[in-house]
């Protein structure tokens, strides 16, 4: 992929595809599939700047799975591939797969 670095805060997402299944085994027609509002961060931004001109890091970094309002970003093709660039504040939560998920079950 050719290199590319979003500005400020704004972050570069790759959509995670869905299943194709439901929970009881039902296969999902393509037509009657929403896109999915998860994703994995490729890119981020240096950081949104305060009005004192004082950084702000971002919350997130390239890897992370992350939860996004449906209809949040920009797509984008890069190299072939569907990409969406959103702003950080579109982001809803970063998915934490480690334990915790294990541990609510």
């Amino acid at each position: 992929m050719a290199s590319f670095k979003p500005l400020h805060d704004r972050v570069l997402v790759r959509r995670v595809q869905s299943e194709e299944k439901t929970k009881g085994g039902l296969i999902i027609p393509d037509s009657a599939k929403e896109k999915p509002a998860e994703g994995e961060v490729i890119a981020v931004g240096e950081g949104a700047r305060k009005d004192s001109g004082e950084l702000i890091a971002p919350s997130v970094k390239p890897g992370d799975r992350i939860l996004f309002g449906k209809w949040s970003g920009t797509e984008v093709t890069l190299d072939g591939e569907e990409m969406l660039i959103m702003k950080e504040s579109d982001i809803l939560g970063i998915v934490e797969t480690t334990g915790s998920a294990a541990k609510a079950a």
